[in-house]
């Protein structure tokens, strides 16, 4: 698992992802009891455990499922005027309160992931374009 020291990494059980099954991702401690747990929970124990094995010290913190903007766009490590930018052009739903607005954190998760891969993609794509000759001009 890719631990990168100082990036957030957020992990939202949604509804249906709550429940456990016997038999599926369990705790288990020194004495052999057992505690099983979704399997997302367990993927955030995965990168808890894999991050302090590499020697980073960790920081967990509950987030509400609705948060002030600013801390969703913290949450993400996303630039808040990035986030404000999208929710004004309606790419992230968002209600106002008399001083906040309040965004979903599932999905301020869905949009960051969607730009991350955008980013990806586009770096992509300029890596694999033909390299320039300041000269010459493009190479054919």
């Amino acid at each position: 698992m890719d631990v990168m020291p100082g990036r957030p990494e957020v992990f939202l059980l949604g509804e249906g992802e709550r429940t456990v099954a016997s038999g599926g991702p369990a705790l288990v401690g020194a004495g052999g009891d057992r505690r099983e747990v979704p399997p997302k929970a367990y993927d955030a124990l995965r990168f808890v455990e894999a991050a302090l094995r590499e020697g980073f010290a960790v920081q967990i913190t509950p987030l509400r499922t609705e948060l002030p903007i600013d801390d969703a766009a913290d949450a993400v490590d996303m630039d808040r005027e990035e986030l404000r930018l999208y929710a004004s052009r309606g790419d992230l739903p968002f209600r106002s309160s008399q001083y906040v607005e309040w965004v979903q954190l599932a999905d301020v998760l869905a949009l960051s992931s969607r730009v991350d891969a955008e980013r990806a993609q586009a770096l992509q794509e300029l890596a694999a374009e033909e390299p320039w000759d300041d000269d010459a001009g493009p190479r054919r």
